[in-house]
Formats: structure tokens, sequence, C-alpha cells
């Protein structure tokens, strides 16, 4: 493990420890009015805080398991623990927010009057103002050191302090007024809890599942690459994600075919040196397109199937091409959008056109897939 890795568990760790704190202080307080006042949001709110501090102690758990060294059995290390974790958190929100709406719509069908006191109306103020500077910081912390599950335990904790300003609106209602909204409101305040729920759980499913990477970083990557005088193109950027910062790339880079095996190894070392510096990404493999530049035949085909791709809709690059005269074919690999309709359709009338401009060549065109080149 790396300094790097070690400060960022540190932090993480310490901003779960003032999580768990700070919510076990508040659910207790909030219990005690909830009780007293028999005011079921209240009540359910306290039940909502603890929750909270559990998916606190499930972060602290989930990163120190993650940082568990690699092994015969999981050799790229255990660093999707932190998705699990992360997604463990979303399930008890929801489950926290099934519970609260079913005792809600209790009492809605048998209310209680509630019944509040100045003091218990000052403790749930002072309670929201510490839940919107806990939010800040768990949520500001989890952003900076990449951690979905502080992001998730923050934004709930912002949730949570307008659902308990939501609350002392309802008793300052009360007590004007006589209407009492506690049960509905906490019903309302299940809703949101069980939305807030169902949205992390997406988002967390999606990391373990495998989404794409962002359309910044891919770029950033590849521009990174194209300093390089020696590469002419980049293309089918690969990236895996084996938990927070642990991001491995692959790609293809296209070289003059003049190029010598060991200035290309000094190039791809100097390239994987370079992107990790700056982006922390691994670079895996890098393999070589070889272009012909020499041969005006060569290029002039190259550009006239290069025009049509870029005239044809959907069709986002072509990479890879080599052309050999003498046994009259050529390759290439072509990259169809995903928002066509028909991706095989439009490969194949691409295909059929370049047939049509160079019959007396076999063509060998590979579909690609689309990881990481449009936003």
């Amino acid at each position: 493990m790396t300094s790097n890795e070690t400060n960022r568990d540190d932090i993480i760790v310490k901003t779960s420890i003032t999580g768990i704190i700070a919510n076990v202080f508040l659910a207790s307080f909030k219990a005690v009015i909830g009780i007293i006042s028999h005011s079921i949001a209240i009540t359910m709110d306290s039940v909502n805080n603890l929750s909270d501090a559990g998916s606190s102690l499930i972060t602290i758990i989930g990163t120190k398991l993650s940082r568990k060294q690699p092994d015969k059995k999981h050799p790229w290390g255990y660093g999707r623990i932190e998705y699990l974790s992360a997604m463990l958190i979303s399930v008890i929100v929801l489950y926290a927010g099934t519970v609260s709406f079913t005792e809600s719509v209790k009492k809605v069908i048998s209310p209680e009057i509630p019944e509040y006191s100045a003091a218990s109306l000052v403790i749930v103020s002072v309670a929201v103002a510490v839940k919107i500077i806990l939010g800040r910081y768990v949520k500001k912390t989890g952003e900076r050191v990449n951690s979905d599950s502080l992001v998730n335990s923050g934004t709930d904790a912002l949730m949570d302090a307008v659902i308990s300003a939501s609350t002392l609106a309802a008793a300052v209602i009360y007590i004007i007024s006589g209407l009492s909204l506690e049960a509905w409101l906490g019903a309302i305040i299940s809703v949101v809890i069980i939305k807030s729920g169902i949205d992390m759980l997406r988002d967390t499913l999606s990391d373990i599942l495998g989404q794409r990477i962002d359309p910044e970083t891919a770029k950033a990557v590849m521009d990174c690459m194209m300093e390089f005088p020696e590469v002419l193109g980049v293309y089918d950027l690969i990236f895996h994600d084996y938990g927070p910062d642990k991001i491995n790339c692959s790609a293809h880079i296209e070289i003059s075919d003049t190029m010598t095996a060991d200035k290309i190894d000094r190039l791809e070392n100097d390239i994987a040196v370079r992107v990790y510096s700056e982006y922390n990404i691994i670079i895996t493999a890098i393999g070589i397109y070889a272009a012909d530049l020499r041969d005006p035949e060569t290029v002039r085909i190259r550009g006239e199937i290069y025009k049509i791709a870029a005239e044809t809709e959907y069709i986002l690059q072509i990479h890879g091409f080599y052309l050999d005269k003498d046994e009259k074919f050529m390759k290439f690999d072509v990259i169809v959008s995903f928002d066509a309709d028909d991706r095989n359709r439009v490969y194949g009338e691409f295909l059929q056109r370049i047939k049509g401009c160079y019959p007396e060549y076999k063509i060998i065109a590979n579909q690609d897939t689309d990881f990481s080149v449009s936003e």
C-alpha cells in the first residue's frame, strides 16, 4: 500500500468516526424528544440518524477490507469492496425508509396528538444546523478522496437536514394552528428516504457492473499520449476499474512503420510513466498500429476511406489501417456509435460502400466497440 492510499484510508476512517459520533448523539436526542412529544416524524428521523451511524461504520469496515493486499485468487486486489460497502449503505437507507413509511401510515390511521416543548424545538433546530455542517463536510471529503460511501453518507446527511427542517416547520404549524401534519410528514419523509436509497443503489450497481469512464478522463489520457511526437493516433482505450483510484488502461497507438523495436519499447515506457504520474492510471498494455506514410498510393487510399467514414452517419472512427498492394487486401477497424438503431446495418452499408470503391481489394474490416471515444 502506498503512502497516498494510507493517507486516503485515514481520512475516510476519521471522517466516518466523526459521522458516527454526531449521528449517535442526534439519534439519542431526537428519540427522547419524539417519545415525549409523541412526534412520529421526529422519532423516525432519529431512526434515520441511527442508520447513518451504521452506514459510517460500514464505510470504515469496507475501507479497511478494500486495502487488503492482492493475492493469488484476487491479483488485482480488493478495491471493489468499497463499491460493495456503498451498495450496502444504500440498502440500509432503503430499508430505513421502508420501515419509516410503514410506521407513518400506521399513525395516519391511528393518529396521536403531538406535545411540543420549547426545548424540543430548540434541539431540533440545532440538529438541522449540525446535519448541514456534517453533510457538507462528509460529502466534500468523499469527493476529494473519491469515496462513494462518504459521498452517499454526506448526501444523505444533507437530505436529513432538509427533512428535520420540515419536521420543525410542521411543529410550528401545529403550535400556531392546531393542525397536526406529523403522520403525513413522516410518510413524505419516508418516500424521500426511499428515493434516496434507490438512487444510491442504482449508482453503486453501475460501478460494480462496470460503467464507461467519464469522457474528460478518457480525453485527458488520450491527449497525454498524443503529446509524444512519435504517436500519430491513440485508439482502443479500455479502462478497467478495480476500485476507487485503482484504474488500469490499455490502448493502441499508431506510429510510423519505420520505428525500431528499441525505440518502440522506450516510447511505451515513457507513455506509461507519464500517464501514471499525471492521472494515477496504470497502463497495462500498449498495442501498435504501424502506419505506412512513405507510399503515396497507400496514403491516398487511406485518406479516401477516412473521408468516407467522416461522411457516414454513426461512424465514429476508423483506425488500424493497413494496405498490402501486392496481395491486394486492406484491413482496418470501424467504430459504430451506440446511438445507431442498428449498428450492424450501419457497419454493413459502410463496408459495401468501401468495397464498391475498391473492388479489386479484399477488405477485412472489424467492427470495434466504442469503449471511450464518444461522450
